[in-house]
């Protein structure tokens, strides 16, 4: 085999030109095939952090009523749901795809927040001591909640940059009272998102769904919900999953085991918000839409085996005496099919390894051009290389059986 493949490359170094010009099918398909699926897949990435938020892998559980979201700003307390309390927030943590979970309240864009003569106009948080950690929340400076902020119904809060930037004018909001429904509030701590949490926003169209473009936000001990608003107000559900892929399972299991205990009255349920789903969606139709173009890109390959083909015959032709003294001196047929056979696979597989190089470069000059994002599939590279090698090994078959079968007498009289 050794002495076949150092043979094949004899020849194709002879034949430099030709051999190129042979290869130039296989490497056009693969370059090409690998330009596509590197496409397709950081399409895909990109599809998934515009959706999820790069790193974040929070699911939120909201109570609907009909699929929509009930509305607990502006709607009656729902009848027959109940409020989570920690026991069941705990169980929560155990099921399958979950690493944490939170319980919260919130008001968008609250109004009756005052700070000296300055208003707030974004959301408030009535928040668990997990829900910093499950979204990602780092303390900038100041401090976090404390166990004595819950239990004793301290009336402080923590405000975002955003907040500490608008409200408080660029002041030290540490220490500083705010007046949330006519209560005061001490400020402790300033917050932010932490940088693994991030989303893609490269249209007008993106920054609208995902942008935050509300005066910021103020969190305040769950504890200190009733003070400002009402007690027995069901909560959200902040669900941080194991993984991205978990985000599915362990939102549908947090969903499913609150509309079990829960809920008595069947009008409500429970639901996740299934952004992953959405995202293979999308993944789905764009995948689908390009695997039409790698079947156009097959079509290449198949140019190429039929060039490998060709050339191979050429082959044949012109080394009939050497084929015949070989058969002369006792070479078996399987030893002829053997070396037609390799100097077939090695033809087809330098094309495929020069097809990968180009279709990577390919890639990433795409990728700078057209602000297009490129991931690049080690395990479709190795494919493709492979498949190059396949191309050439049953291409290559009718040549090799052609030189195996020659008689030696007559191929030693060929001119």
């Amino acid at each position: 085999m050794i002495e076949n493949i150092a043979l094949s490359f004899q020849g194709v170094w002879s034949h430099k030109l030709r051999s190129f010009l042979t290869m130039l099918g296989i490497i056009i398909g693969i370059a090409s095939i690998i330009t596509i699926v590197s496409t397709i897949k950081g399409t895909n990435e990109q599809i998934k952090e515009n959706l999820i938020g790069a790193g974040s892998n929070v699911v939120t559980v909201k109570l609907t009523q009909d699929g929509n979201e009930v509305d607990l700003e502006y709607s009656a307390l729902p009848e027959g749901v109940s409020v989570i309390d920690e026991k069941t927030r705990a169980a929560l943590d155990e099921l399958d795809g979950v690493k944490e979970t939170s319980l919260y309240r919130q008001r968008q864009y609250v109004n009756g927040v005052f700070y000296k003569n300055s208003s707030f106009s974004g959301n408030l948080y009535a928040i668990d001591s997990h829900y910093f950690s499950v979204n990602g929340y780092t303390v900038n400076y100041g401090r976090n909640f404390v166990d004595r902020d819950f239990s004793g119904n301290h009336k402080v809060a923590v405000v975002d940059t955003r907040t500490a930037s608008r409200l408080f004018e660029g002041a030290n909001p540490i220490g500083q009272t705010v007046e949330i429904c006519s209560e005061p509030f001490t400020v402790i701590g300033v917050v932010s998102r932490s940088a693994a949490v991030s989303l893609q926003i490269d249209s007008y169209t993106d920054y609208m769904m995902y942008a935050d473009t509300s005066g910021g936000s103020i969190f305040v001990p769950d504890r200190c919900w009733p003070i400002l608003y009402r007690y027995d107000e069901p909560q959200r559900v902040a669900v941080h999953a194991s993984s991205t892929d978990d985000m599915t399972t362990a939102g549908d299991a947090v969903a499913k085991k609150l509309t079990e205990t829960q809920i008595t009255n069947t009008m409500y349920a429970w639901q996740a918000d299934d952004l992953l789903k959405q995202a293979t969606d999308l993944q789905s139709l764009a995948s689908s839409t390009s695997s039409q173009l790698i079947w156009i890109a097959g079509i290449s390959l198949l140019v190429g085996g039929i060039g490998v083909m060709n050339i191979m015959m050429v082959s044949v032709t012109e080394r009939t005496r050497e084929i015949g003294l070989k058969k002369a001196i006792g070479a078996r047929r399987s030893r002829i099919l053997w070396q037609f056979l390799t100097e077939a696979a090695v033809l087809t597989c330098l094309g495929g390894l020069i097809g990968v190089i180009s279709g990577i470069g390919l890639a990433r000059m795409m990728s700078k051009i057209m602000q297009t994002p490129v991931a690049i599939s080690i395990p479709a590279c190795i494919i493709a290389v492979v498949f190059s090698m396949v191309i050439g090994i049953i291409f290559g078959m009718v040549p090799a059986v052609k030189a195996s079968r020659l008689n030696p007498i007559e191929a030693l009289r060929r001119e």
